[in-house]
C-alpha cells in the first residue's frame, strides 16, 4: 500500500469503493512520503495530524461518494475552522479561522480527507514560491529550481505524490504558472465558477479558487 501516493483520484476512489485500500491506508502512504520527502521540497507548511482521525470518521459515511478517501492538501490561503491560515505570513500567525471557506464544505461533502496546508508566496504576491515566511519550496524536479508560484507548494506537492489533489488560488497566473513549472494539472476555473467565501482576498475580481491534480481528468 506504499505506493497508494501515486495514484489518482479515479484509482483512489474506486479502490476504496471497492474496499481493496481504506481511506486510512490513502492517508498514511500520502503522510509517509510528505515525512520522507518533504524537508528537501519544503511544499507542506502543516499537516492535520492532531485532526486526521476525526476527518477519516467523518470521510467514513460517504463511501460512494467522488473524493470518497482522497487526500487534498490546500493553499495556505484558504480557511478551515479551527485550523490557521496565514498567507505564509508572520503577520497571520495564529490566526485560526471560525469559519470554513465554501470549498471546505464542498469536499468533505465529497468525502475527500483535508490533510493541511501548503507553502506559497506570502499573501499571494508573487511567482516562485520564494517569499514564504517558512522559506522557499523546491521544485520536485530539481531542487535547484524553483516551482512557481503564487501557489508553488500546491504545484510541487502533487508532482511529488505528496497528496492525490491540492487547491490553489489564481489571480493573474497563480495556478497555471506552477503547475506548468511542476508538470501537473492545474486549472483557474471561469471566474464565479466556484465560491470565493473563505479565501483571504488578493484581487476580488480576478480571484479563482482551482484544483491542481495528476492528470487532466482528475481535474474535471
Amino acid at each position: 500500500m506504499s505506493e497508494l501516493c501515486r495514484l489518482s483520484v479515479q484509482e483512489i476512489r474506486d479502490l476504496c469503493a471497492k474496499g481493496s485500500a481504506t481511506p486510512e491506508e490513502v492517508v498514511g502512504s500520502v503522510m509517509a512520503r510528505i515525512d520522507a520527502i518533504d524537508p528537501a521540497l519544503k511544499a507542506v507548511i502543516e499537516t492535520y495530524r492532531g485532526s486526521l482521525p476525526e476527518r477519516l470518521r467523518a470521510a467514513a459515511g460517504k463511501k460512494g461518494a467522488p473524493l470518497y478517501g482522497v487526500p487534498v492538501l490546500l493553499k495556505d490561503n484558504i480557511c478551515v475552522r479551527g485550523e490557521e491560515a496565514t498567507c505564509a505570513s508572520r503577520i497571520l500567525k495564529g490566526f485560526r479561522s471560525p469559519y470554513n471557506a465554501t470549498v471546505i464544505d464542498r469536499l468533505e461533502e465529497a468525502g475527500a480527507i483535508l490533510l493541511g496546508r501548503t507553502n506559497m508566496d506570502e499573501f499571494a504576491f508573487g511567482s516562485s514560491c520564494e517569499t514564504s515566511c517558512y522559506g522557499p519550496t523546491r521544485n520536485p524536479w530539481n531542487t535547484q529550481r524553483i516551482p512557481g508560484g503564487s501557489s508553488g507548494g500546491s504545484a510541487a506537492a502533487v508532482s511529488a505524490d505528496e497528496t492525490i489533489v491540492a487547491l490553489g488560488s489564481d489571480t493573474g497566473g497563480s495556478i497555471r504558472q506552477p503547475a506548468a513549472l511542476c508538470g501537473c494539472v492545474g486549472l483557474k476555473p471561469t471566474y464565479g465558477r466556484i465560491s470565493r467565501y473563505g479565501l483571504v482576498a488578493f484581487a476580488s475580481s480576478l480571484d479563482q479558487i482551482g484544483p491542481f491534480t495528476k492528470d487532466v481528468r482528475d481535474s474535471a
